[in-house]
């Protein structure tokens, strides 16, 4: 099975749907946020591991907190994933801080000053390029 298969896409997506599910709805580590999410799931094409890509919304402390819960949670996380996610192997999992979350906020942020300030600006003064 290549890498991008359909059939690897489909199993990425199941997995972190399911991942998701059981974070938000079962986990009661303190270490974990409240805002996380699992933006992406890669496994690996002989399903023997996978890396999972977490953000938070929150600080970069915040983030590295709930990675630590997530992995210390991992044991659990991979028995619910095995009764839920019908696979060969259950993949050994490994979580990534994912900053692409306050990455996009930060960047919205960045262009909403932009177009303030040019609203905010007197018409006839357009700056010349050079």
């Amino acid at each position: 099975m290549k890498k991008n298969s359909i059939k690897n896409i489909r199993i990425n997506e199941e997995v972190r749907r399911e991942l998701q599910a059981v974070v938000m709805n079962e986990l009661k580590d303190p270490r974990i946020h409240s805002m996380t999410s699992i933006t992406r799931v890669e496994v690996a094409p002989d399903l023997k591991t996978c890396r999972v890509y977490v953000s938070t919304l929150g600080d970069e402390e915040a983030l590295k907190e709930t990675v630590r819960g997530l992995q210390a949670a991992e044991g659990f996380l991979r028995r619910e994933l095995a009764h839920s996610v019908n696979l060969r192997n259950t993949p050994e999992l490994r979580f990534i801080a994912d900053d692409s979350i306050a990455y996009g906020v930060s960047m919205a942020r960045k262009i909403d000053e932009v177009i303030h300030a040019d609203e905010t600006r007197p018409r006839g003064q357009e700056e010349a390029f050079d």
